[in-house]
């Protein structure tokens, strides 16, 4: 993906998210970051000096639509980066349906939503769209049901896509990484009652480096589907 590519990414504001848009920013390239409001919005774009912003709650997956038309979309897309996500653990004789739709909102229909909103840009430039899963999408543990469960869908998303979008040339990459160290794994580690220790987990940078490399593979190839276990 040479020149001055546009990505559009979720979830900027810290982990993977944010090493993501660092390095695409320091080469050079637009970036529009979604926001869940407009104090975000200011802080990524303060953060990321020319990058623009797009506002709306991904837990409302049924307003995205409304929010974007007040808003001007970017006319060229060539990636869109699904990196924001939620957690709550718990059991299945515990959790409420609240618990469930919020994950599931969050972590699988509102990537569906911006997935369609983005895919005339993305045929128009023969894009990328790359899903940050998770290890919890591909096996399901006790007390991850309801997250699991969004990430299993969001692989269901991921490759009904690429079946659907390889005509039109649009790549579709799902990225599994393990545990990283981030702001969402020290809460899970509140919720299990653990010590949280960074450095036993995945550097967000190494998650950064695979995504990048995924979207800078000639064209004459694509990742399909790619794990990032902790090394250490």
């Amino acid at each position: 993906m040479a020149g001055m590519a546009t990505h559009v990414i979720t979830g900027a504001g810290s982990g993977i998210g944010a090493a993501v848009a660092r390095r695409l920013h320091a080469r050079g390239d637009e970036l529009v970051l979604h926001a869940r409001d407009a104090g975000r919005a200011k802080e990524l774009a303060s953060r990321f000096p020319g990058a623009r912003t797009l506002v709306g709650d991904l837990a409302d997956p049924d307003r995205l639509s409304w929010a974007f038309s007040h808003q001007s979309l970017p006319d060229r897309v060539d990636s869109l980066l699904h990196v924001a996500g939620v957690v709550d653990l718990g059991p299945v004789g515990e959790l409420t349906p609240k618990a469930w739709r919020h994950q599931l909102d969050v972590n699988l229909v509102a990537p569906a939503e911006l997935t369609r909103h983005f895919l005339p840009q993305l045929r128009a430039s023969r894009g990328h769209v790359l899903f940050v899963n998770s290890g919890a999408g591909l096996n399901a543990n006790a007390d991850w049901a309801a997250y699991a469960a969004s990430k299993h869908g969001l692989k269901a998303l991921a490759d009904s896509l690429r079946q659907e979008e390889h005509e039109n040339g649009v790549r579709v990459t799902s990225v599994y990484p393990g545990r990283t160290a981030s702001p969402m794994q020290a809460k899970v580690h509140r919720q299990e009652g653990k010590e949280y220790d960074p450095s036993r987990w995945i550097d967000p940078e190494s998650v950064a480096t695979t995504i990048v490399m995924a979207l800078d593979l000639p064209r004459d190839a694509e990742v399909n589907d790619l794990t990032v276990r902790p090394g250490r």
